[in-house]
C-alpha cells in the first residue's frame, strides 16, 4: 500500500502535464439524513469527501465503490444519486470530479488504506470541522442549504 502512495505522489505531477482530462469521483456519505463521511488524507492537508480517480476499466460507479471500500471500508447497497460533476481547474486546467450521494451503504470492513487515510468520521451537518476542503464546503451546502449547484469545484 506504501508503494501505491509513493507512486501516486511522484506520477501526479506527471498526469497533470501530460493528461488533457483527469476524472475523480467523491461520496457524500450520508448516515441518519444529517451526518456525512469525511476523511483526512496523509498527502494533503484538510477534510475531504471519501473518493479518488476514476481508473481506465472502471466507470464512475465502480470507482466510487472501490474508493469507498478502499478508503472507509463501506459498501454501496443501493444506488447511488449523481449530485453533478464539478471542475477543479485550481488544481488542473483539465481536473473534474463526479459526486455522489450515497444514501445506502453499508459497513463492510476496516478501511484498508491505514497510510493513505489518516482519520475518518461522521459530522453533523452543522458541526462540520475546520478545515473542510472548500469544494466539499460547496457541495455540502447545494445538498443541505439548497444553495444554487455551482459547477466549480
Amino acid at each position: 500500500m506504501f508503494d501505491k502512495i509513493l507512486i501516486r505522489a511522484i506520477l501526479q505531477p506527471y498526469w497533470r502535464l501530460t493528461r488533457s482530462q483527469t476524472l475523480g469521483v467523491q461520496g457524500i456519505v450520508v448516515q441518519g439524513g444529517k451526518e456525512i463521511l469525511l476523511v483526512r488524507h496523509s498527502y494533503v492537508r484538510g477534510w475531504h469527501l471519501p473518493g479518488g480517480g476514476v481508473e481506465r476499466h472502471e466507470n464512475l460507479e465502480q470507482a466510487l465503490g472501490r474508493e469507498l471500500l478502499e478508503e472507509a471500508g463501506l459498501g454501496i447497497r443501493g444506488k447511488p444519486r449523481l449530485h453533478g460533476i464539478f471542475s477543479n481547474f485550481g488544481r488542473s486546467k483539465g481536473d473534474h470530479i463526479a459526486v455522489y450521494i450515497v444514501n445506502d451503504w453499508e459497513r463492510i470492513r476496516d478501511r484498508s488504506s491505514k497510510l493513505e487515510i489518516l482519520e475518518q468520521k461522521f459530522f453533523a451537518v452543522d458541526s462540520l470541522p475546520s478545515g473542510l476542503i472548500k469544494g466539499a464546503r460547496r457541495r455540502l451546502a447545494e445538498l443541505f442549504d439548497n444553495r444554487p449547484i455551482s459547477s466549480e469545484w
